[in-house]
């Protein structure tokens, strides 16, 4: 293969690449989220990172509430509106990610950096453990 058919070849693999994550955003961009409450007393939309974009009380019984008690409700309902947005999102990027990553885990921010490791753990060298003050590796 010439040097002008690689860089064609990585050109329009780059390209490639390059309207994938356009069209991912998109799909993040319309990620929507809305639940109402078990009686209709308010209604709750969020929008992509779980981000409060509408509320609305469809009925009036959210009148016959006690400060108290809406307040759970419109918390239990943003919770729920929420949860649906964080599928979504974890549905979108799962095909992105390499085999065995979680991506609900990761939309969540329940993913710390043993996630990325290989199990056992990453393999250094000595010199790199003991550059970071780390044990020498056992066999």
């Amino acid at each position: 293969m010439s040097f002008d058919d690689r860089v064609e070849k990585l050109f329009a693999e780059y390209e490639r690449q390059r309207s994938g994550l356009t069209a991912l955003q998109e799909r993040m961009r319309k990620v929507r989220g809305s639940a109402t409450s078990p009686r209709r007393e308010v209604t709750i939309t969020v929008g992509q990172n779980g981000v409060l974009t509408d509320i609305s009380f469809p009925s009036g019984a959210y009148r016959r509430m006690t400060p108290t008690e809406l307040q759970a409700t419109i918390m239990q309902t943003f919770a729920e509106a929420k949860e649906q947005v964080m599928e979504q999102s974890a549905e979108v990027i799962a095909p992105l990610l390499p085999e065995g990553m979680d991506a609900a885990r990761m939309v969540r921010g329940e993913a710390g950096p043993d996630m990325y490791l290989p199990p056992g753990g990453p393999r250094l060298t000595s010199g790199v453990r003991a550059l970071f003050g780390l044990s020498p590796e056992q066999p």
